[in-house]
């Protein structure tokens, strides 16, 4: 798309880019002249001549010990853990470390905690921490290197610097930050690529905060920076050391602390939460050390897509506002009553551990059209893609309480074998304050009725009975996974709308939203002894005229199906990091 200088209008180009990528879905590699991306020379990021300093290598029964899977969603349940270099290899093991191998003949690739599309992992991660004696005695921003599970030194920061940049933060916070290489993504799937990147994005806030949660600590997006703060930070604006190497698009900055040593918290105050940096602070952390070169991950240079470096500057945040959220604890806890107890029949088998459902997580190949689940186990998925809006951001159930914004993604389901549920088509608003509004928008014969057992405060509706195993597939580029599973869903955004509200910048939140939906259900699927796998290619408008969707008033941005899945035993799984795991 050409446009005369001056002429750039950055909400018309995103509202663009998602109109025409609605019909744009793989364009593989051998189009590009490209291999398999496991059979590039290096498909991890590495930063070349940067000290190395590997993490401690934590077998699943060493400290810090893992909680039960249910005791992320108990309130006060997980003891808060100190910040120690123990703690964050748990941390980085939950969120973005290699969980397997797999083998295939002679071709083997890398398996990750944090779920990616086609599984070529776009997203990198940061951490900008304070000093620790047994890696540098100053403040410092890392790479985080999962093929060797390290930090990467990238930056040494003065004392006092960091202390201004920390300011108002919580005794031992930190930083993660994430960034994505669009190419792992572009050679593939061509334009729709920057959707699936931003789709890994919010996989990966969703997987650091369930990390988080694991050891007690909090998190929280730090969504009013521009992005030009959060590439300086991370140093992804430095062309001097991505010669030759394929770029990093800046995304997101969150803040990490331990819960109980919140200052003030405890003692029943309400303390702010600055979500967003101070000017001169950003200043003083110019003055820094770099170290190391990226090195190269693919063959030939990256072939350029004028219509993706167009949207990502559309969508671009370029301005930083002064906004704070407040924590306090002036009282117990809302009960979860949607999420019913770890000793309910038919749910979390065995009662694992959360570290067991985090490494054993995997996409679905195959289901094999015949499982069913209770509906007990399929409404306690729901209910935890919950963010219960009437409470404020920091009661708000994990992971919800990482994001600073009101839900804008909610959930149209293809049920075809939930034990007590009729098949048939259903919606989940997850505000239930808009539930009329999408009674307007969708189908006028569409019953709109709770289904049977359904918990009071699940806003769960059944739309219209019937098999509707055939046509979820077909929505879904004809892929059986869709119709052969438990149920499947389209994640349908408040598109337009939100876009005017907050600016085109917001486009990649609703991607962010929906990654973090997938990263819940992900994990609900394998405690509950079940599979899922997101889908990326569908057909949009297809979708959008099942449930009567006009225009871009709303919009489908992400599918998803669980089911009883089919091993395949052609494959090899092999440990993460050697024999010792």
């Amino acid at each position: 798309m050409t446009r005369a200088a001056g002429a750039f209008d950055p909400l018309e180009v995103v509202m663009r880019y998602h109109q025409e990528t609605k019909h744009q879905f793989s364009r593989y590699a051998r189009a590009l002249g490209y291999l398999d991306w496991a059979n590039q020379p290096d498909p991890f990021r590495r930063y070349e001549g940067s000290p190395l300093f590997p993490l401690p290598r934590l077998k699943p029964g060493d400290a810090p010990f893992s909680p039960h899977y249910e005791d992320l969603y108990r309130a006060g349940a997980i003891a808060s853990a100190p910040v120690t270099m123990r703690t964050l290899s748990r941390f980085l093991e939950y969120s973005l470390a290699i969980s397997a191998w797999k083998q295939a003949g002679e071709t083997r690739w890398a398996l990750r905690t944090n779920p990616s599309s086609g599984n070529l992992h776009p997203t990198e991660g940061y951490l900008l921490i304070d000093k620790d004696p047994g890696v540098s005695p100053s403040p410092a921003l890392y790479h985080y290197a999962p093929k060797a599970h390290a930090l990467e030194l990238r930056a040494e920061f003065p004392m006092e610097s960091f202390a201004l940049l920390m300011q108002g933060f919580s005794p031992n916070a930190f930083l993660v930050g994430l960034t994505s290489v669009n190419w792992r993504e572009t050679w593939k799937y061509g334009e729709r690529a920057f959707r699936y990147c931003q789709h890994d994005v919010g996989h990966a806030i969703g997987s650091a905060r369930i990390a988080a949660q694991s050891l007690g600590w909090r998190m929280l997006l730090m969504d009013s920076l521009a992005d030009d703060t959060v590439a300086s930070l991370l140093g992804v604006d430095r062309p001097e050391d991505f010669e030759r190497a394929e770029r990093e698009h800046p995304d997101c900055l969150a803040v990490v602390w331990p819960d109980d040593q919140a200052a003030g918290v405890a003692g029943g105050k309400t303390v702010p939460l600055p979500l967003s940096l101070a000017p001169d602070a950003i200043r003083e952390m110019t003055r820094r050390n770099w170290h190391g070169k990226a090195n190269r991950l693919s063959r030939d240079d990256p072939v350029r897509w004028e219509f993706l470096e167009q949207v990502q500057v559309a969508s671009w945040k370029s301005g930083t506002e002064r906004s704070i959220i407040e924590l306090n604890h002036d009282g117990p806890s809302m009960p979860d009553l949607m999420y019913p107890s770890v000793d309910a029949p038919g749910i979390y088998p065995g009662q694992p551990s959360a570290g067991q459902v985090i490494r054993q997580r995997r996409s679905a190949l195959a289901f094999d059209g015949k499982t069913s689940i209770s509906a007990c186990s399929f409404f306690t998925m729901l209910a935890r893609v919950m963010p219960r809006v009437d409470r404020v951001v920091c009661k708000r159930p994990v992971p919800w309480d990482v994001l600073p914004w009101e839900p804008s993604i909610h959930l149209a389901l293809f049920i075809h074998r939930v034990d007590g549920l009729v098949p048939g088509l259903y919606m989940l608003v997850r505000d239930p304050a808009k539930a009329d509004l999408f009674r307007k928008a969708t189908h006028q014969h569409f019953a709109w009725t709770p289904p049977p057992g359904c918990p009071e405060d699940l806003p769960l509706f059944l739309l219209q009975e019937g098999d509707a195993r055939q046509l979820a597939a077909q929505v879904s580029c004809h892929q059986d996974i869709a119709g052969d599973s438990a149920f499947s869903l389209g994640m349908i955004a408040e598109f337009e709308s939100s876009l005017r509200r907050y600016g085109p910048w917001f486009y990649r939140r609703l991607f962010w939203e929906a990654g973090v939906i997938g990263q819940v259900l992900y994990l609900e699927a394998e405690a509950a002894g079940v599979r899922a796998t997101g889908i990326g290619c569908f057909f949009d408008d297809p979708v959008h005229r099942v449930f009567g969707f006009n225009g871009t008033m709303f919009q489908s941005l992400y599918h998803f199906t669980t089911g009883g899945h089919v091993e395949d035993r052609r494959l090899t799984t092999l440990p993460p990091y050697g024999d010792e795991h």
